[in-house]
């Protein structure tokens, strides 16, 4: 007699299912709170600092002399020429605001251009330089160029005699610096008036009585030349 068994082997190829793993999730809204709470002081101490920085960098600035417009070798510094501003960090060179008086009547010894802060190598208290001499003239309409003559100007001055008896016009100074200038040389439109210009001119020692005695005479004319021309003697100290 032969039995059956009810216990059959497994089919080939099967496998025994795996049990799965406990699921994951993603951390609900009471978990971020701490993580975005922690963010948040972290930006609020940040700035914070930089505000403190802000400040304290702030409390550095100070007040320096700058110019209000372009000025040019030679001229006298005054009142009108200052502009107060501010700045922070390195500015030892710089001429503090509150020690202007010191600069007051003193020369410039180089083109300073509007806004530049100034130090003391800018200036110096005489704008006559060795060998040199300041002549002014004043000068009719007629004897001077209808364009205005500004500081700075280089300028040739020339002697013409008032008649032909007295010789030829003849060149009293080739090259002349104007160092200050008052007045206009430009006949008026409505008057017909002539007006008349008192200029400056820093020439060599040796030319100068020429130039003071034709201004004296009335016999001199000022030509205006190129800016590019080098002075025969000139009030910036680097150009001497």
């Amino acid at each position: 007699m032969s039995f059956s068994s009810t216990n059959r082997p497994p089919a080939a190829g099967a496998r025994a299912a795996k049990s799965a793993g406990p699921a994951r999730r993603l951390p609900g809204g009471r978990e971020r709170r701490p993580a975005l709470a922690a963010l948040a002081v972290i930006l609020i101490l940040l700035g914070a600092a930089g505000s403190a920085l802000i400040a304290l960098r702030s409390g550095d600035r100070q007040y320096f002399v700058a110019v209000k417009e372009d000025l040019p070798p030679g001229h006298q510094f005054s009142d009108k020429d200052m502009a107060r501003g501010d700045l922070a960090g390195a500015t030892r060179p710089l001429v503090l605001w509150s020690e202007r008086d010191q600069l007051r009547g003193q020369y410039t010894t180089s083109w300073i251009y509007a806004g530049q802060f100034v130090t003391r190598d800018n200036f110096v208290p005489d704008p006559t330089p060795k060998g040199g001499a300041l002549v002014g003239v004043s000068l009719e309409s007629g004897r001077a160029p209808a364009e205005p003559i500004r500081e700075g100007d280089i300028v040739r001055l020339v002697r013409v005699p008032a008649n032909q008896d007295s010789g030829p016009a003849s060149v009293i100074a080739p090259a002349a610096e104007v160092t200050a200038v008052n007045g206009s040389s430009l006949t008026d439109g409505k008057t017909g008036a002539n007006t008349t210009v008192n200029v400056t001119v820093l020439v060599p020692t040796d030319q100068s009585t020429a130039v003071a005695a034709a201004a004296a005479t009335k016999t001199l004319v000022l030509v205006k030349l190129s800016p590019a021309t080098k002075p025969e003697i000139s009030s910036n100290p680097g150009a001497r």
